[in-house]
């Protein structure tokens, strides 16, 4: 029927990632925006029997977003104001040594196909299985990406292909 309102996960599916790009632009994170626009959902999906009736409803759920988003800024505005008239007793630590900045550099040419099998397989632990099963593809595909993604850091960082195999 024409008249029938949409399904709360139509209105999801089609306006989440709208929202979040419009919060991204707002709050300059990602993470946050996506934060403030799932909490926006949830707020509808709890009163959606109503909201599904509203001419516009998707209005409602940015209205929301951006109430939260503007309550988490002045929240952490007047946090940084307080933390700037402490004392800072902290030790500062060094950043990121440049081993580590050249592999985060290194791992961003790789397709996100290859960086995601050699994060998960050498940073989170996986095994190829479970990358196979996580990923939705065959092992045989997963020891392709890992080999592909491997040879390509080798020669992106000059290392020697047995020090990023692993041996």
């Amino acid at each position: 029927m024409p008249d029938d309102p949409p399904t709360f996960d139509e209105v999801y599916a089609v306006h989440f990632g709208d929202l979040t790009v419009q919060l991204y632009a707002y709050f300059g994170d990602r993470q946050e925006a996506q934060d403030v626009v799932q909490e926006a959902f949830c707020r509808a999906y709890s009163r959606w029997k109503t909201l599904s009736r509203y001419d516009d409803p998707v209005a409602w759920i940015r209205r929301v977003a951006w109430n939260l988003a503007v309550s988490r800024w002045r929240r952490t505005r007047t946090a940084m104001n307080f933390l700037r008239k402490q004392r800072r007793v902290e030790a500062q630590l060094d950043g990121p040594g440049p081993d580590r900045v050249a592999l985060v550099a290194a791992l961003a040419t790789l397709p996100p196909t290859h960086r995601r099998a050699v994060v998960l397989r050498h940073l989170a632990d996986l095994s190829i299985a479970e990358i196979a099963d996580r990923e939705g593809v065959a092992e045989g595909t997963v020891k392709s990406w890992l080999h592909r993604g491997r040879a390509a850091l080798a020669a992106e960082l000059g290392a020697d292909s047995t020090e990023v195999h692993g041996g």
